[in-house]
């Protein structure tokens, strides 16, 4: 038995519609609302942005492992050393300047950076001095005149909303 022409068309055009629709479905229907954050997402935050150096370590081997944070939604962004360089003098200060800018950019994006700006700040300048300890002498005092400088910048320019630090 031979179908007409019309209902040839008329099936193709239906099929065509179901699967449009089942296509939608998939991106539309089936998508779930953005999961929340997980609730111990602050704690984690805090014992990465602690002044101490095991707080430093953790931070650093999670950035080096950022895809088990995933459904943290951290922001791993960083500019480094805003303007300022990243290793001046040959000092390896980039490091340091990666991991305040991690503390800057989360607490902000929750909305508790105020309550937190001294820490990562102190964070940071402790960070700094932990590189300068690996010299000694005269550039010990380099080292540690630069920390000392970088410091001060972060907790005076830090403090401007819209500021190149942090």
């Amino acid at each position: 038995m031979r179908r007409s022409r019309v209902s040839r068309t008329t099936g193709r055009v239906t099929a065509g519609l179901a699967v449009t629709s089942a296509a939608l479905f998939t991106l539309v229907g089936a998508a779930s609302p953005a999961a929340a954050d997980p609730a111990d997402k602050p704690q984690l935050l805090s014992s990465w942005t602690q002044t101490s150096a095991s707080s430093q370590n953790a931070f650093h081997a999670a950035r080096a492992n950022q895809g088990s944070y995933a459904s943290y939604n951290f922001d791993w962004s960083t500019d480094k050393c805003s303007s300022s360089p990243d290793n001046p003098f040959g000092f390896p200060f980039e490091n340091s300047c990666i991991r305040h800018d991690f503390g800057y950019r989360n607490y902000k994006k929750m909305g508790t950076f105020d309550a937190n700006k001294a820490r990562i700040d102190s964070a940071f300048y402790e960070d700094l001095k932990r590189v300068c300890s690996r010299y000694s002498g005269a550039k010990k005092a380099s080292c540690n005149s630069l920390a000392w400088t970088y410091y001060q910048a972060v907790k005076v320019v830090g403090v401007k909303k819209g500021s190149p630090v942090g």
